[in-house]
């Protein structure tokens, strides 16, 4: 079960790395819940839709450093960045805690943590 889950949620990322938002939803039940930790929290399918067609103005790419699958579970870690609303490169390191049910995904606890870039960092010396 947990490496199917593991194939389920690869799909569905590669959607929305496609910038297919639909095609991540298809992999999710009508009363999914994403959590924002220490922000906000999505309930239902089309509350995430309308955040996707905002937060999303290109599609996000992603580098999955671990992808850990146990019964109804999957979590990654690993980087994303994508475009603020100034159309800049913004960079993150996340922690996605993913729970199925019935093969498609139920629930989402997204640990999301804004990082700067080398140039930034440098650059603010």
């Amino acid at each position: 079960m947990s490496e199917n889950n593991k194939a389920v949620l690869e799909a569905a990322n590669a959607a929305i790395t496609e910038g297919n938002n639909e095609g991540f939803l298809s992999f999710c039940t009508d009363d999914m819940e994403w959590t924002f930790v220490g922000d906000k929290t999505l309930k239902g399918k089309e509350a995430v839709r309308c955040w996707m067609a905002t937060a999303y103005i290109e599609p996000p790419k992603f580098a999955v450093d671990h992808l850990i699958a146990e019964g109804d579970f999957v979590t990654a870690l690993g980087n994303i960045t994508m475009k603020d609303e100034d159309g800049k490169a913004a960079h993150y390191s996340y922690c996605d805690v993913w729970r199925f049910r019935g093969g498609k995904i139920v629930e989402l606890r997204a640990f999301v943590i804004k990082t700067e870039t080398k140039d930034e960092t440098s650059s603010a010396a």
